[in-house]
C-alpha cells in the first residue's frame, strides 16, 4: 500500500446514483478524516464533463420531473409548480434552465447546440408564461430534461464521455 491510501464510504442511491459520504486520507505519519459536508462540497464543485453532467441530469429531473401526479401518472417537476407564480416564476424557471445551457457550453458545447438549447429554453418560457393553458403546456414540454439529453447525445459522440447506452444488437446463445 502506498502512503496515501484513500477510501471512500459510497451509499447508493435509486437510479445508479452515488454519494460520497465520507473521505480519508493516511499518510505515514498520521490520518486525517474528511467530514461528510467537505466530501459532498468537493462532489458538488468537481468541473470533471461526467461530474457536470450528472449534476446537470439531476437538476433537470428535479425541474421537470420530480413529482408523481397521483391518479394520471404524470410526472411534473418544480418547474411547473413554481411557473403558477405570475411572472417571477416563469423568470426563474428560464434562468435555472439557462444554468443548464450555460453549463453546455462551458463543457464545449458548439455553437448550433448551445442556440438550439436557447431556443428550447425560449419556447419553454414564452409557453408557459401564458396563464393556467401555458403551465399545462410548459409541464409536458420538459425543455431541461430535452437539452441535458441533447448535450448527453453530443458529448457522447464527440467522446467525450462513456456510452450510456450500448449500440448493437443481442443475439441469445443457447
Amino acid at each position: 500500500m502506498n502512503d496515501r491510501a484513500i477510501r471512500f464510504l459510497v451509499q447508493r442511491l435509486g437510479r445508479g446514483h452515488i454519494v460520497v459520504m465520507s473521505t480519508s486520507v493516511h499518510t505515514t505519519s498520521t490520518a486525517y478524516r474528511e467530514s461528510a459536508g467537505a466530501a459532498q462540497l468537493r462532489r458538488l464543485t468537481d468541473t470533471s464533463t461526467e461530474a457536470s453532467l450528472l449534476r446537470l441530469e439531476q437538476l433537470a429531473h428535479l425541474m421537470d420531473s420530480a413529482i408523481l401526479l397521483p391518479g394520471i401518472n404524470r410526472r411534473v417537476g418544480l418547474d411547473a409548480v413554481i411557473g403558477l407564480v405570475p411572472i417571477l416564476g416563469d423568470i426563474a424557471g428560464m434562468a435555472i434552465a439557462s444554468y443548464i445551457v450555460y453549463e453546455a457550453k462551458r463543457l464545449g458545447a458548439p455553437r448550433w447546440l448551445v442556440w438550439r438549447m436557447m431556443g428550447n429554453v425560449a419556447i419553454d418560457g414564452a409557453v408557459g408564461s401564458v396563464p393556467l393553458a401555458g403551465d399545462l403546456l410548459d409541464a409536458a414540454f420538459k425543455a431541461n430534461r430535452r437539452n441535458v439529453r441533447l448535450l448527453r447525445r453530443h458529448l457522447e459522440r464527440k467522446g467525450a464521455l462513456r456510452p450510456s447506452e450500448i449500440e448493437g444488437t443481442a443475439t441469445r446463445l443457447d
